[in-house]
This record gives structure tokens, sequence and C-alpha cells, in this order.
């Protein structure tokens, strides 16, 4: 087993004691990623919509830093400050991925870090060239 570190500047950079992803073999599992601009390191300005699309460009950038990129993800889990925001989750969702969707978890929390209203976090499973 090999375990690798996965870190990148053009994703926020972790705000705790974690990793932005580890890799094993070719599983990458990626930490949560709340709204933050990468160089501002603040919540990005805009509507819920503007939030959810700089998760999904935050992840995609970690993704690409392991070698991926979001059709990778397998496994997706979202944590929404309020559950009204579902319908618009799922359709950023569609703009971000192709079928077949990766299996996924929508969690109604009571708050989030820095107020954020959606965190993301995932598994990858990177395309190995045995397969």
């Amino acid at each position: 087993m090999s375990k690798q570190i996965i870190s990148t500047a053009a994703a926020p950079q972790a705000i705790g004691a974690y990793s932005q992803a580890v890799r094993v073999d070719n599983i990458v599992y990626l930490s949560g990623q709340i709204p933050l601009d990468p160089e501002t390191m603040q919540l990005v300005e805009g509507d819920v919509g503007a939030q959810i699309r700089q998760v999904f460009k935050n992840l995609a950038e970690v993704c690409a830093a392991a070698g991926g990129e979001l059709d990778d993800i397998v496994k997706l889990n979202v944590y929404l400050t309020d559950l009204s925001f579902f319908p618009l989750l799922n359709q950023i969702m569609a703009e971000y991925f192709q079928e077949p969707y990766p299996a996924r978890a929508a969690i109604g929390v009571a708050s989030l870090p820095k107020d954020a209203v959606v965190e993301m976090d995932g598994v990858l499973a990177l395309k190995n060239e045995y397969y």
C-alpha cells in the first residue's frame, strides 16, 4: 500500500489538522471543501449557487492535483445548512457531472465552517492503466 498526501495551491489550503486529500493506491479520499476562494481564503460572494459552484471548482482542483477529474468521483457527500437548496444542488451538479453519476448523500446540518451553506467531500477512483 502506498500513501500520498495531495496538496494544491489552486484550492483552499487546509484550515485545520488535515490534508486536502490522501491517495492510497488508486483511491483518493477528498477532504471537505467549502466555498472558499483559494486566493483570499474568504467565502465567495454571491448567492447559494455561487457557493455550490465554488465548491465544485475547489473539488475539481484537488482531483486534478491527484491525477483525476470530477467524473472520477465515485462517492460524494454533500452537507447543506438548508435542505431547501437541494433542488439547486441537483441542477448545478448536472453541470459538472455526466451519467453515470457518483453515489451521493445529502445531509442537512446546523452549521458549517466560516458560515458556509455547503460543504462536500468524497472518494475518487483514479483510472488504472491495467484495467
